[in-house]
C-alpha cells in the first residue's frame, strides 16, 4: 500500500500571556520574564481529502472559567481552513485536559481517537486528588463517555494506526494516557508533540513544565517524539511555543494564526 504525504498545519486559536517560571518546574534566571503560551489546534489532510482533526481545544465558557484568551472558536479556526467539522472523519484527542478534549461535541461524525490509559486516567482514583485534577474539565470527560456511549471512539493501547500515514504513541508523562500523533508529510515524518513538549525550551534546558504526572515519562517523550521524527528536531511540533509560528512557512490569509508543518522550517 502507498502511504500518502499528508498536510499538517498548526493552528493558534487561543494564547496565554504569563511569566516565564509558570512554564518551567525548576527555577529560570528570569523568571518574571514574558513567556506566553500559544493554543493550538491541528489539522492533517491527505490528498483524497481526507482530514485529521487533531485535539479539540476549549470554547468561550472555558476561556472566561480560566481567564485565557480566545481569539476564535475552533470551528471557526477550522473553517478558515476550508474545514467542516461535521465532515472530519477522525479526531485525536492526546489526552483530556481542558485545552485539548473541550470541543468533542461539535465533530458530530467523527470517530475519536483516545488511549486507553487516557479515559481509566480521567475517570478513576487519581481524580480525587485535586492538584491532578485541575487541568482536566468534568463537562469534557462527560462529552467523551458519551462519545464512548454512541460508539464514537477508537481506543488505542500505546501504539495504533488512525489512517495509513498517520499512527499515534502513547508517551505519558504530563497526563497518564498522552499520545503523540505522527505523520508523513513531503519532508518526512512530523511529529504533532502536543504537551509532551509544551516548549522547545523544556527540552533544551531539561527543564519541564511543571504539570507532571510522571516527570521519568515526561523526559523520556522528549527522546520518543525525537525518535519518531527521524532524530530530526525540525519535525518535532511543540505542543505551546508561539516559536512554531516564526520557525514555519505562514499559510496565505490567515493573518499568521496558521503554519505549514509539512513545508520545509523557515529557520
Amino acid at each position: 500500500m502507498t502511504i500518502p504525504n499528508w498536510e499538517a498545519y498548526a493552528i493558534r486559536y487561543g494564547r496565554h500571556d504569563r511569566p516565564a517560571q509558570s512554564n518551567f518546574l525548576l527555577p529560570v534566571a528570569d523568571p518574571h520574564d514574558a513567556m506566553p503560551l500559544d493554543y493550538f489546534v491541528w489539522l492533517l489532510r491527505a490528498p483524497d481529502g481526507h482530514e485529521i482533526v487533531v485535539d479539540t481545544g476549549f470554547d468561550a465558557a472555558c476561556a472566561a472559567k480560566r481567564g485565557r484568551t480566545l481569539h476564535r472558536s475552533v470551528a471557526e479556526s477550522l473553517a478558515a481552513m476550508d474545514c467542516d467539522v461535521a465532515k472530519v472523519r477522525d479526531v485525536v484527542v492526546t489526552h483530556l485536559h481542558y485545552d485539548h478534549a473541550g470541543s468533542i461535541d461539535i465533530f458530530t461524525g467523527a470517530k475519536v481517537h483516545i488511549q486507553d490509559r487516557e479515559m481509566a486516567f480521567a475517570t478513576g482514583r487519581h481524580m480525587c486528588t485535586a492538584c491532578i485534577r485541575v487541568p482536566f474539565e468534568a463537562d469534557h470527560v462527560i462529552s467523551m463517555v458519551k462519545a464512548l456511549f454512541a460508539d464514537k471512539v477508537v481506543f488505542h493501547d500505546g501504539e495504533g494506526e488512525v489512517a495509513p500515514g498517520v499512527s499515534v504513541h502513547r508517551v505519558g508523562g504530563h497526563s497518564d494516557g498522552l499520545q503523540v500523533v505522527r505523520v508523513q508529510t513531503a519532508r518526512g515524518p512530523v511529529v504533532i508533540a502536543s504537551d509532551a513538549l509544551h516548549f522547545y525550551a523544556n527540552d533544551r534546558t531539561g527543564n519541564p513544565f511543571p504539570i507532571i504526572f510522571d516527570l521519568g515519562a515526561m523526559t523520556q517523550g522528549w527522546r520518543i517524539s525525537k525518535r519518531l521524527a527521524g532524530g530530526d528536531e525540525s519535525r518535532v511540533i511543540a505542543g505551546h511555543d508561539p516559536e512554531v509560528r516564526a520557525r514555519f512557512q505562514p499559510v496565505a490569509g490567515q493573518d499568521g494564526e496558521v503554519v505549514a508543518l509539512h513545508l520545509p522550517p523557515l529557520r
